[in-house]
């Protein structure tokens, strides 16, 4: 389920040559621990087995793409590259530092594979909200959400096999924090994805319209880890979904919402606004309105590794952040709750982006997202991004608020809070 290489194996197949797959493993990428490079690197296991099964030469290459692939396109004679996208700076800038030192009669070639509307034909601009964007997506789905054509065996051999992956290699070779343990919930690789993708569908997906902002029902697809690391399509996950119109409109309706429309947004600003995760990023009027209350008195001021432990004055709070670094997941509810109540109680707005940012990276397994640095986390739960100005008070000015009592309202707290209780 991934356009780019249905194009690379299109042109292998018309040119009548073999195919190869590389996965450059850099040894470390910005917050990212060992939780996040087991996931990733469990799922290549798996796309390792399938290639062989279909003839097709996987490599994987130690180091960044800059210093080991040019080496690999011109050692293997390659006679052309595809490669996928994403909006986010390093990855945009290993593209370019690849584009830069190809030989010059390689032709190179992106695809952007995982939004369903490619990012710069969904808008050719930074969108200001859903509401500009959703009609542009809406108006473009018929002509991308197609199903997938098959992937087949590769007729093609290559003149030398690929070398077997040394596994144990790839681990050492990593450069990251392994105090952030695996999470035993959530099995990386494509056909758990979609396992998990089918008990959404058959279990929770009647619930998902109705109850997805309670944290204490089972409603939530729980896909973003798998759609973040490639090992399920947003796209087959949709066409799957949609099945189910006629039974659960609503919910439909809402997913799509979710993961067409929200993410597709979330993946235009990162593409268009280079400060995406910076409060420089935000709209003038979120900018003036935290400037001018970036000096008042907060109710409380906690350190990075306060809110790290979870040891707060607010239980609920204290809950979602332990949710998060136990389970690598915090409800998607909780998660602007968590983001607000961060700017709340640190110094700064750009402190409060900053620390955010870190622990979401930390310990999200679908951290280092266009959906995790606007979404409905850090850029628009802390500088109103795709939200619009509120009544003005302190500390968050016209910042969309949310407090304890709010949450009270929508869902059983005192539940979540003793399921997410502190160990000590």
């Amino acid at each position: 389920d991934n356009w780019a290489f249905l194009y690379a194996q299109r042109l292998a197949l018309k040119q009548q040559l073999p195919l190869h797959i590389c996965f450059c493993l850099v040894p470390k990428f910005l917050e990212a621990t060992i939780r996040h490079y087991d996931f990733m690197l469990r799922g290549l296991r798996e796309v390792a087995e399938e290639c062989a099964e279909l003839n097709i030469s996987f490599h994987l290459l130690l180091g960044y793409a800059k210093d080991v692939l040019p080496a690999f396109v011109v050692e293997h004679g390659v006679g052309g590259l595809v490669t996928d996208f994403s909006p986010l700076r390093l990855p945009r800038q290993w593209v370019e530092d690849v584009r830069e030192r190809l030989p010059e009669d390689v032709p190179f070639a992106q695809v952007d594979a995982h939004n369903i509307v490619p990012c710069w034909v969904a808008s050719p601009k930074q969108e200001y909200s859903a509401r500009t964007i959703r009609g542009k997506i809406h108006a473009q789905l018929p002509e991308f959400l197609t199903e997938f054509p098959p992937v087949v065996p590769h007729p093609y051999p290559p003149s030398c096999p690929a070398e077997p992956i040394a596994w144990e290699a790839c681990y050492s070779s990593l450069q990251v924090d392994h105090t952030v343990k695996e999470v035993d919930w959530a099995t990386p690789g494509t056909a758990a994805g979609l396992a998990v993708l089918k008990s959404f569908i058959t279990e929770r997906l009647k619930s998902f319209g109705s109850h997805r902002n309670d944290p204490n029902k089972a409603a939530l697809s729980n896909l973003s880890p798998w759609f973040h690391f490639g090992q399920v399509s947003t796209q087959r996950a949709i066409l799957e979904v949609q099945k189910q119109r006629c039974k659960y409109k609503d919910s439909v309706d809402a997913f799509v919402e979710e993961a067409v429309v929200r993410r597709e947004l979330a993946e235009n600003f990162c593409y268009y606004n280079e400060n995406y995760d910076s409060v420089q990023g935000a709209y003038d009027w979120a900018q003036t309105t935290l400037k001018l209350h970036a000096k008042d008195k907060r109710p409380y001021l906690y350190s990075l590794q306060e809110l790290e432990q979870g040891t707060t004055h607010d239980p609920l709070w204290n809950a979602a952040q332990l949710q998060m670094v136990r389970e690598g997941k915090m409800h998607s509810f909780l998660r602007m709750y968590w983001a607000k109540k961060i700017l709340e109680w640190t110094r700064s707005p750009e402190e409060a982006l900053k620390f955010a940012i870190y622990l979401n990276d930390r310990y999200e397994l679908d951290g280092r997202d266009p959906n995790g640095y606007v979404g409905k986390r850090c850029l628009w739960s802390i500088c109103g991004i795709h939200d619009q100005g509120w009544a003005e008070r302190a500390v968050f000015g016209k910042i969309r608020y949310m407090n304890y009592a709010g949450c009270k309202r929508k869902f059983d707290v005192d539940q979540f809070e003793r399921r997410y209780a502190p160990t000590h």
